[in-house]
């Protein structure tokens, strides 16, 4: 999950629950708000391990370091307890009414777990066990950036914030209403760019769903007798229930996958349904053979019809000398640990032998465009090495 949406899901967490109020409000810091400071701070703080990232040349920490310690179950009362210590030392020294020492680690024990969890439920992996046990375990229910997740989280804050007083109502509602509008037209042009479009259709509906619930409510003023703390749990209910909705569907989806593989009589290793943009009913199949993986796209919208479905498959190189003598590089090794649908690629560029490792779970959302993370060894006809590291292109 992006950090964003980590920090959003933090700050709804501490005002649906710990009756948090609005992190800048205009009135001075107060016990309410260093709830969602403290509730936000910690959902986002896991992900401060990629500043060691930034500061190192170092590859392969994106695989053997980001999300390890700082996303550890075993890890995180140890973080919760110093996150709290520095937040009652720094309201000591600003004179703030800060929640107890207990209290606050108590929020920001709330606040990892919720990025913890946000994760598990990607397809990239979190070491929650670490430092006791490396490995990576990943639910593949929603896509690393989900723009209607993150919407369900950060629409009723807004909501909230828009109708928490009568004076200038009109206008906040209709300024927001505008700035989401542009936002939501934003989001499509990415969406359509990186190869998951939205209808039109979805475009218009978005537009009016927007107006229901931001314009609509001002109207004889009906949206300032919703509570506060009521719509932001209305916020957390309906994060709840998409969770609960993309868990089916990846049921139904991994089903289909089971039904492909066989239909085709492939002898899988290992399954896989991983979510695909923009919503619940795109899945990528993915079944790993002992010669390679097929890859299915899977739309929960149409009728199944698996004997004439588009697949696509990803056969491993023929084992030789080069593949062997580039397996026992430790980067590759921990290239092969990490990926969960493994595919090795080989070929030569003149007198260059070039051996490719790529994990198909990270297949691009659009047909015409290389995977992600496949590392690139070149060597020499003698098997020396000449360079090695994740591909650009």
């Amino acid at each position: 999950m992006d950090t964003i949406t980590h920090g959003i899901a933090g700050a709804l967490i501490g005002k649906a629950v710990f009756r948090g109020e609005d992190m800048f409000a205009s009135k001075p810091m107060n016990r309410a708000r260093i709830i969602t400071w403290s509730v936000m701070l910690g959902a986002i703080f896991p992900d401060s391990d990629i500043f060691r990232d930034w500061l190192s040349n170092n590859q392969m920490l994106i695989l053997t370091w980001h999300r390890s310690f700082t996303h550890s179950l075993v890890c995180m009362p140890i973080f919760a307890l110093l996150l709290a210590a520095i937040t009652r030392g720094f309201g000591r020294w600003r004179k703030w009414e800060t929640p107890s020492f207990a209290a606050l680690a108590g929020l920001y024990a709330i606040g990892i777990l919720s990025h913890i969890f946000l994760d598990l439920v990607t397809s990239f992996g979190t070491m929650i066990w670490s430092p006791l046990q490396w490995s990576r375990p990943a639910w593949d229910l929603i896509f690393i950036v989900d723009f209607t997740f993150s919407a369900l989280l950060l629409g009723p804050q807004i909501l909230a914030w828009v109708y928490r007083q009568a004076e200038g109502l009109k206008n906040r509602a209709i300024i927001t209403w505008c700035v989401l509008a542009l936002v939501s037209l934003g989001v499509a042009a990415i969406a359509k760019n990186v190869g998951a479009p939205i209808s039109e259709e979805t475009a218009v509906a978005i537009l009016a769903l927007l107006a229901i619930f931001f314009l609509l409510p001002t109207l004889g003023g009906k949206g300032l007798r919703v509570r506060y703390a009521t719509w932001n749990r209305a916020g957390l209910a309906a994060a709840i229930l998409y969770l609960a909705a993309a868990f089916y569907a990846h049921r139904t989806a991994l089903e289909r996958v089971g039904k492909f593989a066989s239909l085709f009589q492939l002898q899988g290793e290992s399954f896989g349904a991983l979510p695909l943009p923009p919503s619940l009913w795109h899945w990528d199949g993915l079944v790993n053979t002992s010669h390679g993986v097929y890859e299915v796209r899977v739309d929960l919208s149409e009728r199944p019809d698996l004997a004439s479905v588009e697949h696509r498959y990803y056969p491993d190189a023929p084992p030789n000398q080069y593949i062997d003598t580039a397996k026992r590089l430790p980067e590759v090794q921990k290239v092969l640990w990490f990926s969960r649908f493994p595919v090795t690629r080989f070929h030569k560029e003149g007198n260059v032998a070039v051996v490719e490792f790529f994990d198909a779970r990270f297949s691009s959302v659009r047909r015409d465009r290389p995977a992600s993370f496949t590392y690139r060894v070149k060597m020499e006809e003698s098997g020396q090495v000449i360079s090695k590291g994740w591909a650009r292109e």
